[in-house]
C-alpha cells in the first residue's frame, strides 16, 4: 500500500518503520520537510518526507497521529481524500481534544471528504508497536467505524506491524468506547504503575 504517515512522533514513527519494512511504501507528511521530528525515519526502506498535501495526493491510505488537540488543522490540510482510508490512531488526552467534539474520529469526519474513516492503533502505546511480542504470544489490537474497507486495511496493517489479531467492536457509534479503553491502558500503565510493558490478548475457550 502507499501510506501517508501524518504525525511522524512516537507511535507514527514506529508503525512507518514496521510497514516499511513490510514493503509498503511511506510517504512522511510533514509541514516542515527540511526540519521534523522523525528525520532517522528517512534511513527505512521505502519512506520519502513530502508536504502533508502531497504525501496525501500520493497515498491511498492515511494515517493520523498526531496531538489530538490539532485534529481539526490537521485533517483540512490533508487536501482531497475522497475514496482514501484514514486510520485515526489518536486520543483526547487530559480533555486536550477538538472543539466540540468528544473523539478525534467523528472530528475527523466532519471536516474531510472521505467516509472511509476507522480507528484503530490508539488502544497502546508505542512500544508495544515496536515490539508486540510478549514472549511467545503477540499482543491483539481493536478496530471501530462503519467503513468496511477501512477496517479491512486496518486489520491488514496490524497485522503487518506484527500484531496477532485485531478485533471489530462496532461502528463510529464506538468510537468514543476506544478512547476509553485507551484510557484503560494508560491508567494502568502509567497512573496505577504497571509501566508501559503491558499489553491486551483477547482469549478464548
Amino acid at each position: 500500500m502507499n501510506i501517508a504517515i501524518i504525525g511522524t512522533g512516537n507511535v507514527g514513527g514506529a508503525l512507518a518503520t514496521k510497514w516499511a519494512k513490510a514493503g509498503h511504501i511511506i510517504f512522511l507528511g510533514v509541514q516542515d520537510t527540511q526540519n521534523f521530528k522523525g528525520q532517522d525515519l528517512l534511513k527505512n526502506e521505502n519512506t520519502t518526507v513530502h508536504s502533508i498535501h502531497e504525501a496525501v495526493a500520493k497515498s491511498e491510505v492515511i494515517l493520523l497521529a498526531t496531538p489530538a488537540k490539532a485534529t481539526i488543522e490537521v485533517v483540512k490540510s490533508l487536501g482531497d481524500t475522497t475514496g482514501k482510508v484514514i486510520i485515526d490512531a489518536m486520543n483526547i488526552i487530559m480533555k486536550q481534544g477538538p472543539d466540540g467534539f468528544n473523539n478525534t474520529a467523528d472530528a475527523i469526519l466532519a471536516h474531510t471528504e472521505t467516509k472511509e474513516v476507522v480507528k484503530c492503533f490508539n488502544t497502546t502505546g508505542f512500544n508495544n508497536m515496536e515490539n508486540t511480542n510478549y514472549g511467545d504470544i503477540s499482543i491483539d489490537l481493536f478496530v471501530a467505524g462503519d467503513s468496511e474497507k477501512g477496517k479491512s486495511v486496518a486489520k491488514q496493517l496490524t497485522k503487518d506491524a506484527g500484531f496477532a489479531e485485531c478485533y471489530d467492536i462496532g461502528g463510529n457509534d464506538k468510537f468514543e468506547l476506544m478512547e476509553q479503553f485507551a484510557w484503560f491502558w494508560i491508567n494502568l500503565a502509567m497512573f496505577q504503575g504497571q509501566g508501559r510493558d503491558i499489553g491486551f490478548k483477547l482469549l478464548k475457550r
